[in-house]
């Protein structure tokens, strides 16, 4: 296949790209700079400026851009980087392919968990409703937007969870710390994170662009978990305590809105949908993710 690709240079879109490049498929990436070799396009969503030509025999599209959610704090610039950081550029696409003759048959649109809010009781299925907040808003928007491409391309999108990497991922400065015996749950840690290996990840939206399946999709992994649960496994895989707990309070007065949305929310999602499709985990449970983590060797 031929596929082009939006934020390839993110922790999710790089290990996408070595996914697609090890099937033998042929990845362009989008960039904001001037491209240096062919596998290269440049353009300039705050703009919505992008030469449809790139799409020429391209059979499909994979949104992943988009600022750090947890990356700063969320002020009102920072909510509005966010946002910006998302809706140009899946419009810029959408705009794009609306202006072919025939455009790609798929388009992947990344989303996420935030989609359903920071306090919702579970099981999340692709049907519940959309939560309030900062995220819940947002990922509305951003899955409209996605859906604005022409008639006739099936769009996913994807609602990612917690992505567990090697590098931190979305647990941050927690890795770190409980390399050195000094991390722990974050509130009471009965709060549900629906996590997933960056491997998982990256293997889901291969899956994706290939497989019966339209609209929005949970990714994330079968085993449910809290973070109490999620914070042992890694201890015990390092080797390292855990009993370093950081209160609630703590956390939204250095944190703010992001603590409660991002931190504190909780989001037991349901992989049902992805596993219905035939999608098969690498790292199902905890423990296979841990092993995945602490293991060189296995990456």
């Amino acid at each position: 296949m031929r596929i082009v690709m939006s934020g390839a240079s993110g922790m999710i879109g790089t290990a996408l790209s070595e996914q697609l490049a090890s099937q033998g498929h042929n990845v362009i990436r989008l960039v904001r700079r001037p491209a240096r070799n062919a596998a290269e396009w440049t353009w300039d969503p705050a703009a919505g400026e992008l030469d449809e030509a790139v799409f020429e025999g391209v059979d499909a599209v994979v949104n992943l851009s988009g600022a750090g959610i947890g990356d700063r704090p969320w002020t009102k610039q920072r909510i509005e980087v966010l946002r910006d950081s998302r809706l140009q550029p899946t419009r810029t696409l959408t705009d794009a392919m609306r202006r072919l003759s025939q455009p790609p048959s798929t388009f992947i649109s990344q989303s996420a968990s935030g989609y359903y809010g920071a306090t919702t009781d579970g099981p999340l299925r692709e049907d519940s409703g959309p939560g309030g907040g900062v995220l819940g808003p947002l990922c509305v928007e951003w899955e409209r937007a996605a859906r604005t491409a022409p008639p006739g391309v099936r769009v996913v999108t994807p609602r990612t969870g917690v992505v567990l990497s090697p590098s931190g991922g979305a647990l941050g400065p927690l890795l770190p710390l409980l390399k050195l015996g000094l991390g722990g749950p974050f509130g009471n840690g009965r709060q549900y994170w629906p996590w997933i290996t960056l491997a998982d990840e990256a293997a889901a939206l291969a899956y994706l662009l290939t497989a019966d399946i339209d609209g929005p999709v949970n990714v994330c992994a079968p085993e449910s978990a809290d973070v109490n649960t999620i914070v042992s496994h890694l201890a015990k895989a390092f080797h390292r305590p855990a009993f370093c707990r950081v209160p609630r309070p703590a956390l939204r007065l250095v944190l703010g809105k992001l603590a409660d949305e991002l931190v504190l929310a909780n989001q037991k999602m349901d992989a049902s949908r992805l596993a219905n499709a035939g999608f098969h985990w690498q790292h199902p449970s905890l423990a296979e993710a841990m092993e995945w983590l602490t293991s060189p060797k296995d990456r």
